[in-house]
């Protein structure tokens, strides 16, 4: 597909701007002290749903609406902020929305889809699974399926990378996670769009690498299995569109364990008092693996991602008390 221009994210920004205002980005100068640089946070965690997916929502409803008026709802597969998002959407257009997520999902963001009105369906053991049933379900119902990454969600979600980058001048390097593809390749698409030097690094859990070794090999790799607390980017399949992306715009994709992750939830709870899941904290946990090649740097991360249970999170901040008492670095 070809990629939005500059001037469409311009234009997505006025469309998504009356629901989202521009989230902050801030400089953190505990997380300076812990990692040895200027470390720059974009807020994504501050949006309506708590994670950047709210913008290429709005945007796709806009632009479904504005082609094709007769649009019986929408379905969609989901660990949660792509359900949101659309379910956030739908509610603004006063459209239907089925969501199907897989069995053993969040509790907390399956609540959240359904308070914005969204008719929950659980399906499948993993993303994956989740999303062959809808397509099923799309072709049985008449609703138009959505994917995870598509052209106008990308365009919708870029609107945060401009933020960014035009908020934060001369970044070095901008840590970013990568469920399905749409957070990364918009700041890919504005980073070239803007002409600037920032490289961009990918973040995975490493219990869900599939683009790791798809970037490794440039074609695409699927994995039998995605399970990690960073359940909101944990998928087997990559899209190959997001994929060719990435080769061509991407300096290189960092691998985390699911230790790394819980450190990072608990560094940003430390450090900035901010809420963030295990993929909202990816990018940070990216960072502090690589914080010996980023000293006296200035790097962005983004937290985009702040819906974790409060089961997960009481059990990941004890782990990080245990850590501390017994004398084992969380750094």
């Amino acid at each position: 597909m070809t990629m939005p221009t500059l001037a469409e994210v311009e234009a997505a920004t006025a469309v998504i701007r009356p629901f989202v205002p521009p989230t902050p980005q801030f400089a953190w100068p505990l997380l300076a002290a812990r990692l040895g640089c200027e470390v720059w946070v974009k807020h994504e965690n501050h949006t309506p749903i708590g994670a950047f997916k709210i913008r290429g929502g709005l945007y796709y409803l806009h632009r479904l609406r504005a082609e094709r008026r007769a649009v019986r709802g929408l379905i969609t597969a989901t660990r949660g902020n792509h359900g949101q998002s659309l379910a956030f959407a739908c509610r603004v257009h006063r459209l239907p929305v089925t969501v199907v997520v897989p069995h053993g999902n969040s509790r907390e963001k399956n609540a959240a889809m359904r308070a914005l009105g969204a008719t929950l369906i659980e399906h499948g053991d993993d993303f994956d699974a989740a999303r062959l049933h809808a397509v099923t379900l799309a072709e049985q119902t008449g609703f138009e399926m959505v994917p995870s990454f598509q052209r106008d969600l990308v365009c919708g979600v870029a609107t945060y990378a401009l933020e960014l980058l035009r908020a934060v001048p001369h970044l070095k390097t901008v840590y970013v996670p990568i469920g399905l593809g749409s957070g990364i390749c918009s700041l890919i698409l504005v980073r070239d769009s803007l002409g600037l030097d920032t490289e961009i690094v990918g973040v995975v859990a490493a219990e869900a690498p599939a683009y790791a070794l798809s970037f490794a090999a440039g074609i695409v790799i699927s994995t039998k299995t995605a399970t990690s607390l960073a359940d909101g980017v944990a998928c087997r399949v990559p899209d190959p569109e997001a994929l060719s992306m990435i080769l061509a715009g991407v300096a290189r994709i960092v691998e985390v364990s699911e230790g790394e992750i819980a450190r990072a939830i608990s560094t940003y709870y430390t450090d900035t008092h901010q809420l963030a899941e295990g993929a909202g904290a990816l990018a940070l946990a990216g960072l502090q693996k690589e914080r010996e090649h980023q000293q006296g740097a200035r790097v962005g991360v983004v937290l985009s991602g702040g819906n974790i249970d409060r089961s997960t999170y009481l059990e990941v901040l004890k782990a990080s008390l245990d850590d501390r008492h017994s004398g084992r670095s969380t750094g």
